[in-house]
């Protein structure tokens, strides 16, 4: 059945129905509370847009809403700082290395007098600008200073067992400073390799720089070997020292240990490990178990 069209009514009455009409539209979508219409699907796919939008993820509003974090910069929290405490909870102790050591006070105060010398440019013969990192060598070795000062809270211990000795250093560093002396440490094994120095007293002493492993800990590490030949007492005398440096964010420890029977490498690789492993919870706001002999 066809349905007569109404006749055109005049453009006034036109316009105005027009606008009843639209009118009436408004008030049914307002009424209708999400049916099924394409304008509210529109709607909703905008809303969902906006609340998938990189804004509103960064929006305190949006991470009430979600539970979730409004950004991976605002999950991202500041780095522990060691405090002076901590690095004395971070220290290792007897219990962390093997055989009979045992923990002494006057750490700070030891330097071997047999690292005490000279370097003699002439062993350079095209590269002298090599003679001062091997001086700078010497000279930190004597002070325990191969990662410069440190720019925050530090501690030390010590160890002996026999003519054998073990100072172990945790301190906070400068990054830049810290990352720069770790690439300086890289260098020495090439840079002195081998060269002699002079002591006080006129002696000579021949010494030797190799690379020596690390265990695979922290976040970068550095591990060598220095061999110090002279006469003590008019005696043949050698010293041998293993040295290994773990950087653990802009903190560090650092391992110095032998004497004039060699080294321990099964003992320094324990106070590494487990210097290591001490360090990293303190960060982290453990404190390690409390155990006897720590008396630094």
């Amino acid at each position: 059945m066809h349905r007569r069209p109404p006749s055109r009514p005049a453009r006034p009455v036109r316009v105005l129905a027009s606008a009843l009409a639209a009118g009436a539209l408004l008030t049914c979508a307002a009424c209708s509370g999400g049916g099924d219409s394409e304008g509210s699907g529109a709607d909703r796919e905008s809303a969902s847009d906006v609340a998938a939008s990189p804004l509103a993820a960064e929006s305190p509003l949006a991470s009430l809403r979600t539970g979730k974090s409004a950004s991976p910069r605002a999950e991202k929290s500041a780095a522990a700082v060691l405090t002076q405490a901590g690095a004395k909870a971070a220290l290792i102790t007897e219990a962390d290395l093997e055989d009979s050591w045992t923990q002494v006070k006057g750490a700070a105060g030891w330097g071997d007098k047999l690292v005490v010398g000279k370097v003699d440019v002439a062993d350079f013969l095209t590269a002298k600008t090599n003679a001062a990192d091997c001086q700078k060598l010497l000279d930190a070795l004597y002070d325990d200073t191969l990662l410069g000062k440190p720019s925050g809270a530090s501690a030390l211990t010590g160890f002996e067992e026999s003519n054998s000795r073990l100072l172990y250093q945790v301190a906070a560093y400068d990054r830049a400073k810290l990352g720069a002396s770790l690439n300086w440490l890289k260098t020495l094994p090439v840079k002195c390799d081998q060269f002699t120095a002079t002591d006080s007293k006129g002696g000579h002493r021949t010494v030797q720089v190799i690379e020596d492993p690390v265990p695979s800990v922290g976040d970068a590490r550095q591990g060598l070997q220095v061999t110090v030949t002279g006469t003590s007492g008019n005696e043949p005398t050698t010293l041998t020292l293993q040295l290994a440096v773990v950087r653990v964010g802009t903190d560090a420890i650092t391992v110095t240990s032998g004497g004039l029977d060699g080294t321990e490498t099964d003992t320094t690789k324990a106070a590494v490990q487990n210097g290591t492993s001490h360090l990293k919870g303190v960060l982290a706001g453990r404190t390690p178990p409390a155990q006897p002999g720590n008396l630094d």
